[in-house]
């Protein structure tokens, strides 16, 4: 497999330096390193390109480096951003390596015998016994401050978008981003760095640094930055970053975000964050195109992003979860959510709280959804409602205005789950 071919079809290449596409199609290993911020514990969608760019990479039977930016992390890369970073202490920053190795040993080989089996590097073990006068006698002399101020990532920020102007320590970034190249060229044979394309300044600034110090060729080529059909910032939410570890976002959010992508994002998508070929995308786009309310192209995506990221049982568990909006005979899949993606199916609902006291004795249906939380106005209300079968308790139908609701009914030993009519909810916190 031809790597720059397929990522081309794919939409994933956004520039190259001349002589790229050459060096990796002369049917020989190439070392190539892509960098990653540790600035936490667990990955996030932002970073998913770039690893699906390693994948593929090594997949076509080339050599990954992942490079942990221990050292760069604890400085900030200016490119994009218009204001500087927290500092991260060298414990934080080894806690994060690990957290992203055992992430990232989810899409590339790190374990194997295989010539081309991953390797994560990080930065920091290079850069920490690098005193200021060596840096600056074997690095900054040969890149001049002219070549540096030329960088948009550096012109951007002095030209007012930034409040606070650029501080030194950023200034430097692009030649520690540059002695990476250079280090790992020296002692990797690593002739290619890739990146997003906001990288383009710094990665220019790596092969300048091996030209001028070795006068060796090296190359680059960037991904362009992933958008949204809208406009808007992809993988941000409300709440924030989509994650890769279920402890920040859970499973059931995480397939939540790919099923409900646009249209128009949905092939886009389906070639970037996935391995499916040309002519399996092509056959979904005519079945979406033959019945969109079906959306298969959204629910393909999430079910491959899904799977890759978190397994195929997650991926079971966010249908099953999925479902449960929908359907009225759900009452044992309801009982079998855990508690974090019972609530995250129900974000948002109105939420009461209860005495569990009360409830260990018995309440009255209609006193609990009509004196204990407002989910009716009246127990008159309640009733005739109960009668016509418009309540169901944890989903399934309620129709004894008599009844009572017990500690046995609660869901994980915490929760009730009311429904009035088809489309409202409301959830009972026993306390």
């Amino acid at each position: 497999m031809n790597f720059v071919d397929e990522l081309r079809w794919r939409g994933m290449i956004h520039s190259m330096i001349p002589g790229t596409e050459e060096l990796l199609s002369k049917g020989e290993m190439v070392t190539a390193y892509l960098g990653i911020d540790p600035t936490a514990d667990s990955l996030h969608i932002g970073h998913l390109c770039g690893v699906m760019i390693l994948r593929h990479f090594q997949r076509c039977g080339h050599k990954p480096l992942a490079l942990v930016g221990g050292a760069t992390g604890m400085i900030g890369d200016p490119s994009g951003k218009s204001a500087e970073r927290n500092l991260l202490t060298e414990e934080t920053l080894r806690h994060n390596q690990e957290a992203i190795k055992k992430q990232l040993s989810r899409f590339l080989d790190f374990e194997s015998e295989a010539e081309n089996r991953a390797e994560l590097v990080n930065n920091y073990d290079w850069m920490k016994p690098f005193s200021f006068l060596d840096f600056a006698r074997e690095v900054g002399k040969h890149i001049t401050v002219n070549y540096m101020m030329a960088k948009d990532s550096v012109k951007k920020r002095l030209n007012g978008e930034a409040r606070d102007g650029l501080s030194f320590t950023e200034f430097t970034y692009q030649l520690l981003q540059g002695y990476d190249f250079l280090h790992l060229f020296k002692e990797k044979g690593c002739k290619l760095q890739m990146g997003g394309s906001d990288q383009w300044g710094n990665i220019t600034t790596g092969t300048e640094l091996i030209r001028r110090t070795l006068g060796e060729e090296a190359f680059a080529l960037t991904c362009p930055l992933i958008t949204k059909a809208d406009g808007g910032k992809f993988g941000k939410t409300e709440s924030g970053n989509i994650w890769l570890d279920a402890r920040y976002t859970s499973p059931y959010k995480f397939y939540q975000f790919w099923l409900n992508v646009s249209d128009a994002d949905a092939e886009k998508y389906l070639k970037i964050f996935t391995f499916l070929t040309q002519e399996e995308i092509a056959a979904l786009k005519a079945e979406h195109d033959a019945d969109p309310g079906l959306r298969p192209m959204q629910k393909r995506l999430a079910a491959e992003v899904t799977t890759m990221v978190h397994g195929a049982e997650a991926l079971e568990a966010a249908q099953e979860a999925s479902k449960i909006l929908f359907s009225n005979k759900a009452g044992e899949a309801l009982r079998n959510l855990d508690e974090q993606t019972l609530l995250d199916v129900f974000e948002g609902v109105p939420h009461f709280r209860i005495s569990r006291e009360k409830l260990a004795a018995g309440i009255p249906v209609l006193d609990l959804l009509a004196v204990e939380t407002p989910v009716f106005p009246s127990k008159g209300e309640a009733r005739k409602m109960v009668q016509q079968g418009g309540v169901s308790i944890n989903k399934e139908k309620f129709t004894d205005p008599a009844g009572t609701i017990d500690a046995t009914m609660l869901l994980g030993d915490k929760y009730i789950l009311a429904q009035r009519g088809k489309k409202n909810y409301y959830l009972i916190t026993a306390e």
